[in-house]
């Protein structure tokens, strides 16, 4: 696979050396929740590598060492119609690459989210009149990578061109004309992906019944690239953090929808065979369009690598419960039943620096352990602690090798963190030997393998 650098990797690099390009990147988010279950036709938004912002309504040209924005609709917040958020916040709702979590739930995300909203977006988005979180769904505007895989496809654009649409975007109004049919958020990118290149983009009137949707705009903006590769055009998978919210499904188009839902294609099989011959026509025509297809992962070091294979996917799990053997004793499964209990129980916060923590109760004691590479090594003297953060490794690499996160798990990843458990192992066992209590209060790991 030939990789090569790109905007689209260096802008996730704090560097300070000055753009010699910019770049559109359409961001195709796979559906969750109630869409991935009813509609399944995810979210669409569009980063910009030489756009920022003063604030999250008004843009301006990035200075050395920014790395851009990301520019999306969505319905309902504050009145306005669109939204810039910077990428990293917008992908994992911290503002480091290195304090993203390694393993997340829905009580962890909620508070990385409404920290970011406390510090950056509360004239946007205020408390509750009781001071508490507010409801609505702002939250799709920090921490995307919680809820979704995202597909990216890079375009190059010209420079000139961001500050013309930033003039154009800052000088219109800027309020809210959702409509889930003519002005949805594939809509909103459609317009400034053809800002960029006319007719680089379009709706399909057949394929997805005149509505706009992301998947469209990622296949027509594949074929537009292919046609004209001195764009130096790239795509790459942007994978889900491992954790304990529901995985997102496959992003669907209109017909596509149709089509692999009983409820919809039987009764029009039934009553009009003729309809439903030409939608199966078009689908395997027009939509058999795969956005992960040979795409590299970016992975937590920001680097494009290889996705993970399935032969690969047995070696790595051989090396995992090679690992767990040789820390605990028989019953390996009796260390994650009571790592669960405890991780539900704990408490998110943040350390000095500002890096994510959860603070664990283990009896009458507290601890305050590390969930982000940046300070999971960070462990105390306690040898609860680094149980804890060892078993929150474990869980995140049995998240990367199922079957079904094949596709969308990088292999440097998956290396690595067998490389960072055996770290907390390590620590583990030193700290077991430096003390005469039973290492397994708390109940994570059960003892010492003989």
């Amino acid at each position: 696979m030939r990789l090569r650098i790109l905007p689209a990797i260096l802008f996730f690099c704090l560097c300070s050396i000055a753009r010699v390009q910019a770049g559109a990147v359409l961001f195709l988010g796979e559906p969750y929740g109630y869409d991935g279950i009813f509609a399944g036709t995810g979210h669409a938004a569009v980063y910009l590598s030489g756009v920022c912002a003063t604030s999250p309504v008004v843009l301006r040209s990035c200075v050395p060492g920014e790395t851009g924005i990301i520019l999306s609709r969505y319905r309902g917040i504050g009145g306005y119609d669109w939204i810039a958020i910077p990428l990293i916040p917008y992908l994992y709702a911290v503002e480091k690459p290195e304090d993203i979590p390694l393993f997340a739930d829905k009580k962890l995300v909620a508070f990385l989210r409404d920290h970011y909203r406390r510090d950056h977006l509360e004239s946007l988005i205020p408390d509750s009149p009781d001071g508490g979180t507010p409801d609505g769904v702002w939250y799709e505007l920090i921490g995307a990578s919680y809820l979704r895989t995202i597909y990216a496809f890079e375009i190059e654009t010209d420079p000139e061109r961001d500050l013309d649409l930033i003039r154009m975007l800052n000088d219109r109004g800027n309020r809210q004309h959702w409509n889930l049919v003519t002005a949805n958020c594939a809509d909103f990118a459609r317009e400034i992906l053809s800002f960029y290149h006319p007719h680089s983009v379009h709706r399909s009137i057949v394929g997805d019944l005149g509505v706009t949707t992301p998947k469209q705009l990622a296949r027509t903006l594949f074929n537009y690239s292919q046609r004209h590769p001195e764009l130096r055009p790239s795509k790459f998978v942007i994978p889900q953090v491992p954790g304990t919210i529901p995985r997102s499904k496959r992003v669907k188009g209109v017909l596509e929808v149709m089509l692999t839902a009983k409820k919809y294609m039987l009764p029009i099989f039934v009553f009009h065979p003729y309809a439903a011959a030409t939608a199966v026509a078009v689908y395997v025509e027009h939509w058999h369009f795969n956005p992960g297809k040979n795409a590299p992962i970016l992975d937590s070091k920001r680097e494009l690598g290889a996705a993970l294979t399935s032969s690969e996917r047995g070696v790595m799990q051989s090396r995992l419960n090679e690992l767990i053997r040789s820390a605990v004793s028989a019953d390996p499964g009796a260390k994650q039943r009571a790592w669960t209990p405890l991780r539900a129980g704990a408490v998110p916060a943040l350390d000095d620096s500002g890096r994510p923590t959860l603070q664990v109760r283990v009896g009458d004691e507290v601890m305050s352990v590390g969930i982000a590479r940046s300070n999971v090594l960070n462990i105390s003297s306690v040898p609860a602690a680094s149980e804890f953060a060892a078993a929150l490794v474990e869980a995140r690499l049995r998240e990367e090798l199922k079957s079904a996160a094949t596709r969308k798990t990088a292999r440097s990843d998956v290396e690595s963190d067998l490389v960072l458990l055996e770290e907390l192992l390590g620590s583990r066992t030193k700290g077991l030997a430096s003390t005469s209590s039973s290492a397994g209060e708390g109940g994570i790991v059960a003892s010492r393998a003989p």
